[in-house]
């Protein structure tokens, strides 16, 4: 409780001049911590000697609906090198069962923020200023591990809601927190895609959803979100909202739309390919849940080809191993288990909008009130 109070007075000491970012100059910007945005591989690799990175992505809160598709579809996969294959949950605070975020984290899968409250209009994120982003993301640090056990160590991505972005602000307060960024949709770069950069300097991405950062944040990583092209060509970043897309009844013809899209990456620089698509759309659907089921099977057999937790990408790049170096190294330990105490809390009581919300969590001790922004473990 100590530290939660001292990082709030920071928060709100938060002031300062931001230089703007200059052209980037790669001599000066080199890794382990800088990166010029850029769709050079890393290391100067060839394609062939690159590992083709898939990141499968979810958005929203975790319950006992989307549980059974995530169990289903993506629990005992392993990569063709033997490692398990990774998912990224980027998690809401309403509504969200938090043991079952304990079971994910437990799975191996990477557990990220996505804000407390998914607050609308769209507006509200793009105006946020950092103590704003500070209530929205750190404060929500406190509840996946007060409410879900899950480490601090092991929280490493954040996503603004509705992939809108937040100019300096919310790239300032990851920063701060030592998170990548994922939220920064690019329709320019899709082929060659772009791979992970910092924002050390000016940024060549486009910025679809302003304002856009513009400020030098040495060492802010920024993991972008590469966007699909549908059947007429047009980018789409999440999948389910592609305008012109398969028969959602024609397995085959889903299964060919995910790998003509991976081929565009696999067959290109090998940029990191994206899966973001909400779990809803898949569960609804049984022909594109066997077709994405199908991709998996697939791309966790290419000797080349790994499904991983978004953050695998941003550590191969800082270090990037050429294919035949990454496919030998010992697997990445999972964080060891946490026991989950499950205990259902409520009814509780919202300040916010005077509902009342029940919780499932992992600790024995129960929130007095509904947790929210400004007071994230419900005191």
């Amino acid at each position: 409780m100590k530290r939660f109070i001292i990082l709030l007075v920071m928060s709100t000491a938060r002031s300062r001049e931001l230089p703007l970012a200059e052209e980037c100059v790669e001599s000066f910007c080199k890794p382990p911590n800088c990166r010029c945005s850029s769709t050079n591989i890393p290391g100067n690799l060839a394609p062939r000697d690159t590992p083709q990175f898939v990141i499968v992505s979810f958005s929203d809160a975790i319950n006992i609906v989307n549980i059974g598709t995530y169990r289903q579809v993506l629990y005992g996969r392993r990569n063709s090198n033997g490692c398990n294959a990774g998912a990224t949950f980027f998690v809401t605070h309403e509504n969200n069962n938090y043991q079952l975020v304990n079971e994910l984290h437990n799975q191996g899968f990477e557990i990220a923020l996505h804000s407390i409250t998914k607050s609308i209009p769209q507006s509200y994120w793009a105006e946020a200023t950092y103590d704003i982003y500070y209530k929205e993301f750190a404060e929500q640090i406190f509840q996946m591990t007060a409410f879900a056990n899950v480490s601090r160590s092991a929280i490493k991505g954040m996503r603004i809601p509705f992939l809108q972005m937040g100019g300096n602000a919310s790239f300032e307060l990851a920063l701060d927190l030592d998170l990548y960024d994922n939220t920064w949709q690019t329709n320019a770069f899709t082929g060659p895609g772009l791979w992970p950069y910092t924002l050390d300097f000016a940024s060549i991405q486009e910025c679809i959803n302003p304002p856009c950062p513009t400020a030098c944040l040495p060492g802010a990583w920024v993991l972008p979100l590469i966007s699909w092209r549908d059947l007429t060509g047009s980018p789409c970043t999440v999948v389910d909202a592609c305008y012109s897309s398969p028969d959602q009844d024609d397995e085959d013809s889903w299964y060919g739309f995910m790998l003509s899209n991976f081929e565009r990456h696999y067959l290109g620089n090998r940029a990191p390919f994206n899966i973001y698509i909400q779990e809803s759309y898949v569960n609804s659907f049984p022909a594109i849940k066997r077709a994405f089921t199908r991709f998996l099977d697939l791309i966790n057999n290419l000797h080349d080809v790994f499904q991983v937790n978004s953050y695998e990408v941003i550590k191969w790049v800082k270090n990037p191993l050429p294919l035949n170096e990454y496919r030998e190294k010992p697997c990445q330990e999972p964080f060891a288990p946490i026991d989950c105490t499950a205990t259902q809390c409520g009814p509780l009581a919202a300040e916010h909008n005077g509902n009342e919300y029940w919780m499932k969590i992992c600790t024995d001790l129960c929130p007095t009130s509904y947790p929210w922004y400004g007071n994230p473990l419900g005191a």
